[in-house]
């Protein structure tokens, strides 16, 4: 049997592992025999080498079952959870959980934080007054079978290898190879206990993926594994190009997310959430195909199920469920900017991670894990790509605590946003 300076020394190699040496890997460095420093090694050589497909699948299984593997089981029905790549203005999960949950499918998320330019649902979900994101993995089954839906902070006990080796991947410059990132989505997916998996992957200037040839690998790769340890997946490439719908930063986003399930909200956001919630009701069964899903999606809306949907999940996990039916009860940041076209013109795109800059620096984010966030920061564009302005028309009002917040926002927006001259 290798010790785990062997193993390091056979991927530096260029040599393949078996899935016992893996496993062995994995359970050595969650328990501690394996310090960081070994495993740094071994992830630059992971990351060097690269790992081939029966690797990535027995590394993603073993992280799977580093922890807790949650059964879902006795909940009736297939449940079906959604996972995004990250992107800015990404709050599609707020209003596609509970119009897939009113449609019958139950839903039964692990989320994140956000961390850099991307923003974390979590955080998004901890702007309702007394929403509660950490729950035991038994309260989050005893969710699920009763309100239909549950969107929460992984346990600890829950895929651990995970959250410990991307700590190091964060800090060792190991993050942009497609294996490990496959085995942190996927393990995390396995672990949580869910049926079936929709994937939005995205690409441009606002996503992990700049290009959609890099897009596309990542989402095969992803399928290919998630079915290989027994889930149903189907992935989607969407536009990061430009932030999704209009709004950027935590409360504003649930504000929009919420607009969506009146009927209302920005086209783009609209049809994402109409083609990922198609996708998840045909794998939950509910739904013979894409358009079927569309319809059911539809009504569920249109009847105000998807709105009564919001309203019981947000009451499961403490939330204020009057802002289902009183947004104004979010938090909004106490100054406000606008940002003005400088001429004529039409918008001719957007540096969509540069908006993603500007809303940190606005406060909506963080730069480190420890780093606190302002929920009522952000930003809310009024024109997208293709639209026309004049001089002095408002492009974007940027919300922020203090004016020392909006110059720094305002820097940053202002480069981020490209004009083609009328």
């Amino acid at each position: 049997m290798r010790t785990p300076e062997e193993l390091i020394e056979l991927k530096r190699d260029g040599g393949k592992h078996s899935a016992e040496e893996l496993a062995r890997l994995v359970r050595a460095f969650v328990s501690g025999e394996m310090p960081d420093y070994q495993m740094s090694a071994w992830l630059m050589s992971a990351y060097i080498r690269g790992l081939d497909a029966e690797e990535t699948v027995w590394l993603t299984d073993a992280m799977a079952r580093s922890g807790r593997v949650l059964d879902l089981s006795a909940i009736p029905g297939v449940k079906v959870d959604k996972h995004s790549t990250g992107g800015v203005g990404d709050k599609t999960t707020i209003a596609l959980v509970p119009m897939v949950a009113a449609c019958g499918v139950p839903v039964a998320k692990m989320s994140g934080r956000g961390l850099g330019h991307t923003g974390g649902t979590l955080d998004k979900l901890e702007s309702i007054p007394g929403f509660r994101v950490e729950m035991s993995p038994e309260a989050f089954a005893v969710q699920v079978r009763d309100a239909g839906c549950a969107v929460v902070a992984q346990s600890a006990d829950v895929d651990p290898a995970d959250k410990l080796m991307y700590a190091l991947r964060d800090v060792t410059g190991t993050v942009p190879s497609v294996p490990l990132i496959v085995g942190s989505i996927i393990s995390k997916k396995v672990a949580g206990g869910a049926d079936a998996i929709v994937l939005d992957v995205k690409a441009g200037s606002g996503a992990f993926m700049k290009t959609q040839a890099e897009a596309r690998h990542l989402a095969d790769e992803l399928v290919r594994v998630g079915e290989a340890l027994g889930k149903r997946v189907t992935a989607v490439l969407t536009d990061m190009d430009q932030p999704l719908g209009r709004a950027v930063g935590n409360a504003l986003e649930v504000r929009e997310a919420i607009e969506v399930l009146r009927g209302e909200g920005p086209p783009d956001l609209v049809e994402e959430c109409m083609l990922l919630g198609a996708k998840m009701l045909v794998l939950g069964g509910r739904a013979c195909d894409e358009d079927e899903g569309r319809i059911h999606l539809a009504e569920a809306v249109q009847d105000g199920r998807a709105l009564a949907a919001c309203r019981a999940w947000v009451a499961a996990q403490g939330g204020d469920e009057r802002v289902v039916d009183d947004p104004s009860r979010l938090a909004v940041a106490a100054r406000a900017r606008e940002l003005r076209a400088p001429g004529d013109g039409a918008i001719a795109g957007f540096d969509a991670e540069g908006v993603g800059r500007a809303a940190m620096a606005l406060g909506a984010g963080r730069a480190t894990a420890e780093d606190a966030i302002d929920h009522g920061a952000g930003i809310v564009l009024h024109a997208k790509r293709g639209d026309a302005v004049s001089a002095g028309d408002s492009v974007a009002t940027m919300f922020a605590a203090s004016e020392r917040l909006l110059d720094a926002g305002e820097e940053r927006l202002a480069a981020a946003v490209v004009y083609a001259q009328g």
